[in-house]
């Protein structure tokens, strides 16, 4: 338990050393008048990253004339490559004191924002930022201490990507086109003949796996539709490929993809199926029509949204009782309706994905259909 520790060690000194030699010199606080460089930090993983785009469109229609800059994962920096609303990507890891030290060479922000975790703002107060915003209740309290301005979290029910713009003052941002974001360059990869559909497997938690069978059965469907169906996951889920079609009969790219691979991928298929995962919130980046898989997660959350209203776009889920935890980035949220457990016999977790059973194959083809025929 203690080696992450170590790992982040250089990171949290290099943030104090900042912060000592820096931070004392920007006070008193006070939000800027002029607002001419925005940085906007995280280490969110993929599908909450790319919800988290959402601020950016409206960041950029409120300040069009500001310089916009993004730090998170170094994995996702090359989706953002030729600059979706003018918006330059850096790499950010706290244990990658290269990655901190190329922060620290951009131009002090005016503002900062912070979409889930403040305890960033001990960096962004350390790299010079004038006004730090973040949303109000992060636990333990002391990420909170230098945050300058804090947002409640919504009240209503509401999906976190059109909760995050809240952050950012003005009227929501126009819904999301395609055409805002470029697809980026890719390496060439051996792609599917067409027409083809994507079958995406993995996901962060085994409680969102949905059973072999059933996949192999939507796999015949749409081969029988004239698709050829064309199996994803990652580079640690290609079992899951194997467990579905043992014999190979269908195309697997599994863990074969980069992120702008993929992207690639998707542009080409007829439709996409996955579980509540990153590759669902890419397909509503590319535009890909796609049927997302709730299992434990939030069809409402984690859904479409305001923002993504205009991409293709199916959510299956059912109601279950032992969706009922109500966390979202260490906040409790009243209305939230959630399961984050781990899979295993332990106290509190589960045992078995009920959620994930309880989607049936003739729902998930009625969703897979409906976006077909449209």
């Amino acid at each position: 338990m203690t080696t992450p520790k170590r790992r982040r060690l250089p990171g949290r000194l290099y943030t104090a050393y900042r912060w000592l030699t820096r931070a004392p010199l920007t006070w008193p606080r006070k939000r800027p008048a002029t607002v001419r460089t925005i940085l906007v930090m995280h280490q969110l993983l993929l599908g909450d990253a790319l919800m988290a785009t959402a601020l950016l469109a409206k960041l950029r229609a409120r300040y069009p004339n500001a310089a916009i800059h993004l730090a998170l994962p170094r994995a996702f920096v090359p989706l953002f490559q030729h600059q979706p609303w003018g918006v330059t990507a850096h790499a950010f890891d706290v244990r990658d004191l290269s990655t901190l030290r190329a922060l620290a060479a951009l131009p002090a922000a005016d503002l900062c924002f912070l979409p889930a975790d403040n305890r960033y703002a001990w960096l962004a107060r350390g790299l010079g930022a004038r006004w730090i915003v973040g949303f109000a209740g992060d636990k333990p309290a002391h990420k909170n201490w230098m945050v300058d301005e804090l947002h409640e979290y919504s009240a209503v029910p509401t999906a976190w990507s059109d909760t995050v713009t809240e952050l950012a003052e003005g009227s929501a941002p126009a819904p999301y086109a395609v055409a805002q974001w470029r697809a980026p360059d890719a390496a060439p990869f051996e792609r599917p003949t067409y027409p083809y559909a994507v079958l995406h497997l993995g996901a962060s938690s085994a409680l969102k796996f949905w059973a072999s069978e059933r996949w192999r059965a939507l796999a015949e469907q749409l081969e029988a539709r004239g698709l050829q169906p064309v199996w994803s996951a990652g580079a640690a889920e290609t079992e899951l490929v194997r467990e579905v079609d043992p014999t190979g009969r269908w195309t697997s790219l599994a863990g074969q993809l980069s992120l702008p691979q993929l992207w690639q991928l998707l542009t080409g298929a007829q439709v996409l199926v996955c579980p509540d995962t990153g590759v669902a919130h890419l397909g509503r980046i590319v535009g890909v029509p796609t049927v997302t898989l709730f299992g434990p997660g939030s069809a409402l959350l984690c859904g479409a949204g305001q923002f993504w209203q205009a991409m293709p776009y199916r959510a299956v889920t059912i109601d279950i009782d032992c969706r009922d935890q109500r966390t979202n980035f260490q906040r409790e949220i009243s209305w939230i309706r959630r399961c984050e457990r781990f899979p295993g016999d332990g106290p509190g977790q589960c045992a078995s994905a009920r959620c994930m059973a309880g989607l049936s194959f003739d729902t998930v083809w009625a969703a897979t259909l409906a976006l077909l025929e449209a």
